[in-house]
């Protein structure tokens, strides 16, 4: 028996030892994997999170999933009040075998939440931790969503075109820009004090919102409030872009396995005088983990910038949760920019920008020098609103949430 439990241990250690990749990590709800990954308890129809992901390992791990509410920064709280250990956590996650073709990962989950062993009690934002059951402290993977409870605020949102007065561009295109402002009612059970502030994410850049506080008014962001329970919050020079680039995978002919360009012709240009018809907002629609074409490709993407483009140029998209990093920058190979990224067999969107170094940071991230600003482009805002709830130790609800599309503005 003794010989058994340190059979046992070594086995654990062995496991929780091993390298464990997790790829094309994917959140939305329900089957729609165009969804932005909001569950909001005000719609009829029940919504559940879709958690996908594939697994690169040698053995298939004990894998669990932990997940956290967290403040207005994602930063998960510690105030016991805020956390529930028995409905926060999913043990002994299904691992499905991919297909032999698939060389590049070992197994794939799927799982929808909230189920029995997960309950999201709080409005607001949340964060999910793919980590090992033997080592919580190695976190492999994490995601964000947001939950929102049934509310009585109806936001009534509203966009419309206008210039920019600050922008000193040669570019006349530059200075197209929207004006958001968003009304709203606040139901007596609330206190005008405390609220907080509004939140704006374009599309699917989770990392690079718009935030209009309450109590810091700027010539671009302000609030008006009429000292009793009526709020209007108002953000001016708003840049639409341009629609997304869209690369598709799924023709085998174009895209061969195990290596491809990403466009036709390899070698991509500026977009800034032309504009995108379509694209997915901002989304990654991912083949079937159990067919035997849903392999992982290495993916080269080239660009020609303009001459006058001197900043870094990142390539940012729906595979890497539109996050600027260093890991995606282009490299200079034979004049061209280039980057090869793995990519399973789907749809992407994707775009270029450039941006500039400051003490290893990266910061005045351009969206638009390389893919142009159109008012035409479909952008979804979603709208999130703070408030500074003092019960249970205090912490940051999300009160009202709406989003609104610019197509027809």
């Amino acid at each position: 028996m003794r010989n058994f439990f340190l059979i046992l241990l070594i086995s654990a250690q062995f496991v929780s030892a091993q390298e464990i990749v997790i790829k094309s990590l994917q959140t939305y709800l329900g089957d729609n994997e165009e969804s932005f990954p909001v569950i909001d308890y005000n719609q009829e129809i029940e919504q559940k999170l879709t958690i996908n992901f594939d697994v690169a390992t040698q053995n298939a791990p004990n894998l669990i999933i932990v997940f956290k509410f967290c403040n207005q920064n994602w930063e998960p709280y510690n105030n016991i009040f805020l956390t529930d250990p028995s409905y926060n956590t999913e043990y002994n996650l299904w691992l499905y075998e991919l297909p032999a073709n698939v060389k590049e990962a070992d197994y794939h989950y799927s799982g929808q939440f909230p189920n029995d062993n997960v309950h999201f009690p709080f409005s607001g934002k949340w964060k999910f931790f793919v980590m090992e059951s033997y080592n919580r402290d190695n976190i492999i993977a994490e995601g964000k969503f947001a939950v929102i409870h049934k509310s009585k605020i109806r936001l009534r949102p509203n966009i419309t075109r206008s210039r920019s007065e600050n922008d000193m561009s040669n570019n006349s295109e530059l200075g197209r820009t929207l004006i958001l402002k968003t009304d709203f009612v606040l139901p007596d059970t609330l206190y005008p004090n405390l609220i907080k502030g509004m939140e704006i994410i374009e599309n699917r850049k989770i990392e690079y919102p718009y935030f209009i506080n309450r109590d810091f008014n700027t010539e671009n962001k302000f609030v008006d409030w009429n000292g009793s329970n009526r709020f209007s919050f108002l953000i001016r020079d708003v840049k639409q872009g341009n629609n997304y680039r869209t690369l598709n995978l799924r023709n085998k002919s174009k895209y061969q396995y195990p290596y491809a360009d990403a466009q036709f012709g390899g070698i991509e240009t500026s977009n800034f005088y032309k504009f995108i018809r379509e694209d997915n907002q901002g989304a990654s629609i991912i083949d079937s983990y159990n067919s035997d074409d849903a392999q992982y490709l290495d993916i080269r993407f080239r660009i020609r910038p303009p001459d006058e483009v001197k900043d870094p140029v990142f390539i940012v998209g729906s595979f890497n949760n539109w996050i600027v990093a260093p890991e995606y920058e282009m490299y200079d190979k034979e004049g061209l920019l280039s980057l090869i990224v793995e990519l399973k067999r789907g749809v992407y969107d994707y775009q270029y920008v450039t941006a500039e170094y400051n003490n290893d940071r990266i910061s005045n991230i351009d969206w638009n020098i390389l893919e142009g600003n159109f008012w035409e482009t479909d952008n979804i805002y979603h709208i999130f609103l703070y408030y500074s709830n003092p019960d249970k130790g205090g912490f940051e609800e999300i009160i009202a949430y709406k989003k609104i599309s610019s197509r027809g503005i």
